[in-house]
């Protein structure tokens, strides 16, 4: 094993980002095709694909490692805490307002020319959506029609809120924590995390009338609930900040090792989803979803060791994997509402399992995805990354370490 000093780059966070992204658009598209229309080898692929629910935890993962490294990067150097005016600055300006504007979007065009009927529910659950507390409840969970994923981001900025909360007790007690003890400490509050979700699920209750699919998306939502919940997920997210904090540690070896890890990562990511096929959702220890905890582990190991290999982190970045990376905020939040626009206005067989003719289900699904990467690079490069720019002018100036490894931005 060496050291080397000279290559700052944080691979590997464009890969998984670019990925999850992939991986939950494909979830989506092969929902809608019916399994006799695909035959029986199509079938058992598109199984394989609606697996790509997964891709929301890989998310979760990476924003919680990307997130927690530079706290950590500080805690070893005994300097301060990062400042939580510049991190919530950044994060807001990453998320909300590409966020809200396709919520309100979305929300109007559901009014005006989709059919949804204006009262007082849908009104509520935009306007926790806006406020960023839809995750808490059942009702709220989805904080508009048409546009599914958008629940996650609630989750996520939950998940925003706790992490330097969180870490805040580990530079609290600093005075009597060494570099691995500090680590530690953070194992021991995701255990702590499993055991909150265990008493959720052990004492949270959900009215049980209603609580189905076929009640729509507040059906949905008490389906999924309690199993769902926000401290479930960030403790999703905490395993991506605890990978942070054991990569900083080794961020300055390269060997082969790291090669084989990271591979190990992947087959562990891949093994977790084939324990799940056909259950999206993938309850995990506890109800938590996606294939907890051995999933995220998978993803957090390719993660911590991509920047220390030697071969694999060449093969982790290339310009269509930064492109994705880039604007698959984008494509995220947009997908599923041309999806819908599309059923609605035009084709009402696009629904879950209604497309039986393939090659109709192919042009269409393949249209709504170009549709998706234009206007998510439109927003990105006309929007959010003008926003981007100017809340970064509002930061302090301070100097940038030189060892500090380069993080993409998200």
């Amino acid at each position: 094993m060496q050291q080397a000093t000279s290559d700052h780059r944080l691979y590997g966070a464009d890969f998984v980002r670019a990925a999850a992204c992939i991986m939950v658009v494909a979830h989506h598209v092969a929902q809608r095709a019916s399994p006799i229309a695909l035959g029986p080898t199509g079938a058992s692929a598109a199984m394989w694909v609606m697996m790509g629910a997964f891709g929301v935890s890989a998310f979760f993962v990476l924003s919680g490692y990307l997130l927690a490294r530079p706290f950590w990067v500080a805690f070893d150097r005994g300097e301060p805490m990062p400042s939580l005016r510049t991190y919530a600055l950044r994060r807001a300006a990453r998320i909300l307002p590409a966020y809200w504007l396709v919520m309100t979007i979305t929300f109007l065009a559901s009014v005006l020319f989709l059919g949804a009927y204006l009262e007082r529910t849908l009104v509520l659950r935009f306007v926790a959506g806006l406020l960023l507390v839809n995750d808490w409840h059942w009702l709220t969970f989805f904080p508009v029609e048409f546009n599914g994923p958008l629940w996650s981001i609630g989750f996520e900025i939950t998940s925003y809120v706790l992490l330097p909360l969180c870490l805040m007790l580990i530079f609290v007690a600093r005075p009597w924590l060494s570099g691995g003890m500090a680590r530690l400490f953070w194992t021991g509050i995701i255990l702590a995390l499993i055991g909150a979700q265990w008493a959720i699920m052990t004492y949270v209750h959900i009215d049980p009338l209603g609580r189905s699919w076929n009640y729509g998306l507040v059906g949905g939502a008490k389906f999924w609930m309690p199993r769902f919940n926000p401290i479930g997920f960030f403790s999703i997210f905490a395993i991506g900040a605890l990978a942070a904090g054991v990569q900083v540690r080794l961020a300055s070896f390269r060997s082969p090792v790291f090669d084989l890890l990271a591979l190990g990562g992947l087959s562990l990511a891949a093994w977790s989803i084939t324990q799940h096929i056909g259950e999206s959702e993938g309850f995990g220890l506890n109800g938590v979803p996606y294939g907890f905890p051995w999933f995220p582990i998978g993803v957090a190991l390719i993660l911590l060791c991509t920047p220390s290999s030697l071969w694999i982190k060449r093969l982790s970045e290339s310009v269509p994997v930064s492109f994705v990376a880039r604007i698959s905020f984008g494509i995220y939040v947009w997908h599923f509402f041309l999806m819908e626009i599309v059923r609605v206005r035009s084709v009402p067989d696009y629904v879950y399992g209604g497309m039986n003719d393939a090659a109709q289900w192919a042009w269409i699904s393949g249209g709504v995805v170009a549709a998706s990467v234009v206007i998510a690079t439109l927003s990105y490069y006309l929007f959010e990354e003008p926003i981007i720019r100017w809340a970064r002018g509002l930061e302090p100036r301070q100097p940038r370490p030189a060892a500090e490894l380069t993080v993409p931005s998200g």
